[in-house]
């Protein structure tokens, strides 16, 4: 449970630097609504662009795996937001409370478990066409369901809790790294010599799994400068 409420802590901190403490009722600090459930369901599109999908186009192209693995994780910074603004406005309790009852799920105990392998490209488009196909549903949002389906995805992707916590971590250093320099003003560069920053940063927790935070933002500053000069 621990490395699922530090995640929901850290997402909670990451909303409301970056739009304002009026995102818990769905608008930014700038007057600009939110729609959680969108950017899932566009981030799971491009993870279908992991896989040759296209019977027409790079039909022998292995799967990207790497990327698929990011955008997981991309999806999982707005599924938190999602489940932290539903249990918000449904008076259903805090993120301590959301945290327990992540936990207390019945397939968080699938991704706790050591899990390097990954699911047939078939199985894996299917599970995130369902995530997808819940997020475009007028329906109730059933908040459990929903995480549930993301979890199995999770597995699927060849990522287990340890993992999953890494890569979040990791990504939110360099979403904060991104608004730091640059960002919202679109002046940041996202290609470093040739390489999408995401993936940078997922080689740099590779190499040294106890990086910590503060350390890795240093190395991503580092890095920026080095490889984006002009």
């Amino acid at each position: 449970m621990d490395k699922i409420l530090l995640m929901l802590q850290l997402q909670a901190q990451l909303n409301d630097a970056t739009n304002g403490e009026k995102w818990i009722k769905g608008v930014t600090k700038n007057g600009k609504l939110i729609n959680w459930k969108r950017c899932i369901y566009m981030e799971c599109a491009e993870m279908i662009d992991s896989f040759s999908w296209k019977h027409w186009k790079s039909i022998n192209k292995e799967p990207d795996w790497d990327n698929l693995q990011i955008e997981v994780v991309d999806v999982w910074h707005f599924m938190m937001s999602l489940a932290i603004e539903n249990y918000s406005l449904n008076l259903k309790g805090g993120i301590d409370d959301l945290a327990i009852n992540i936990s207390s799920l019945e397939s968080f105990s699938s991704i706790e478990g050591k899990n390097d392998t990954y699911g047939k490209q078939d199985i894996v488009i299917k599970k995130i066409e369902e995530v997808m196909l819940a997020s475009l549903s007028d329906e109730e949002l059933d908040i459990d369901s929903y995480i549930e389906d993301f979890f199995a995805l999770v597995t699927l992707s060849g990522l287990n809790l340890d993992t999953l916590y890494r890569l979040y971590v990791g990504k939110n250093i360099l979403n904060q790294f991104r608004q730091d320099h640059g960002y919202k003003e679109g002046t940041y560069i996202k290609i470093w010599d040739g390489v999408e920053d995401n993936i940078i940063m997922k080689k740099i927790w590779e190499d040294n799994s106890n990086i910590k935070p503060e350390v890795l933002y240093k190395e991503l500053v580092k890095l920026y400068i080095s490889l984006n000069k002009s």
